[in-house]
């Protein structure tokens, strides 16, 4: 099968996937009373939200697995091979597919923990910070350790090269590897905060991911990152303002732990800083609340953080928030491909 073809499809029957499956889940959620619970420090008319079924990312979540298992199968079935002309292998790529399809559904597990204490047993606040971090060491440890396994220790740097950590340096690798997963996917976390925003900004990663695989050859990626944007855009007709549904912690968890293992399956997690640019934005901007807040004794630098909340306060409507988050994703995603496109490949 073509690749083209193959992209196009795995995107559209993701796309087909999580949209109809709204038909289905969000009723459910909603005899099953999975409703939202909307925290007091919140922006105050976020009241009105209360109630709005959560764990909506389990639609993107089969939507994308679903359909890239449809695919594969189809080229095989066919006589085809995406994994056959990649520059690693065929084994190195079916270890990455697998290892990111993994680390998205341990961490959506993770998250589905979270909610469900939440919704069912009615304690606000979800996991303990202990029992999600304990959970979330395990799941990393996990990924990092099939690509060790498989002498995948190695990152590439624009204009640098690949710097392989295999010897002494073993202990960075490690040491990399749990800080940007767990940083990559709590700001992904963070991300989720008005409707659209965290599904809108993870469509626009996932494409420039897509596209990254596609330039070196690395197919089977590329249609989990199809697979990935396609899910997102079919859940943003439910998600969009104003939202019927929310993807809570079950999804957001789960696209970062799709993002983040992108990012290392092609190679490169760096990129993320590029092609997750938003995410950076608004774990800093958190990060950079508290730390001024507890310096200063209360003083804040923005009206409410993550910063969507900021400019919540600020009068922006959510849609107008969705626009220019993407936007500027999209524009750190151009020149993350600059960088990668330039400083690697050509």
């Amino acid at each position: 099968m073509n690749i083209y073809l193959a992209l196009g499809l795995v995107a559209i029957i993701s796309f087909l996937i999580a949209f109809l499956l709204g038909f289905i889940i969000i009723p459910w959620l909603r005899k099953l009373k999975f409703g939202q619970t909307i925290l007091e420090e919140g922006p105050i008319w976020h009241k009105s939200k209360q109630g709005t079924p959560i764990m909506g990312g389990i639609m993107f979540a089969i939507s994308t697995i679903v359909s890239v298992v449809a695919v594969l199968v189809t080229d095989y079935l066919l006589g085809g091979n995406f994994f056959a002309g990649e520059l690693e292998g065929s084994h190195t790529q079916k270890v990455k597919l697998i290892a990111c399809v993994l680390l998205a559904l341990g961490f959506g597990l993770v998250g589905f923990a979270d909610d469900y204490i939440k919704v069912v047993k009615k304690r606000n606040l979800g996991l303990t910070i202990i029992q999600k971090t304990v959970a979330q060491i395990a799941i990393m440890v996990g990924f990092l350790a099939s690509f060790h396994i498989n002498g995948l220790t190695f990152m590439k740097i624009p204009f640098v090269g690949a710097i392989d950590f295999a010897g002494g340096f073993e202990w960075f690798y490690w040491l990399f590897g749990v800080c940007v997963i767990y940083g990559a996917v709590n700001a992904v976390n963070f991300t989720d905060g008005v409707d659209g925003l965290c599904a809108s900004v993870t469509s626009v990663c996932a494409i420039a991911f897509c596209i990254t695989a596609v330039m070196n050859r690395f197919f089977g990626i590329s249609i989990l990152a199809a697979a990935l944007a396609g899910g997102c855009l079919g859940y943003l007709i439910w998600n969009y303002y104003p939202s019927k549904v929310m993807m809570g912690d079950t999804g957001s968890m789960f696209l970062g732990g799709m993002v983040v293992g992108l990012a290392y399956a092609v190679d490169c997690p760096i990129i993320l800083l590029f092609f997750g640019i938003i995410y950076v934005i608004e774990a800093l901007s958190d990060v950079l609340q508290i730390g001024y807040f507890k310096a200063t004794h209360g003083k804040r630098i923005f009206k409410m953080a993550p910063i969507h909340h900021h400019f919540e306060m600020s009068g922006w409507k959510e849609r107008k928030i969705v626009t220019v988050f993407s936007l500027v994703n999209m524009l750190g995603c151009a020149v993350g491909l600059a960088l990668y496109y330039f400083g690697l490949i050509k």
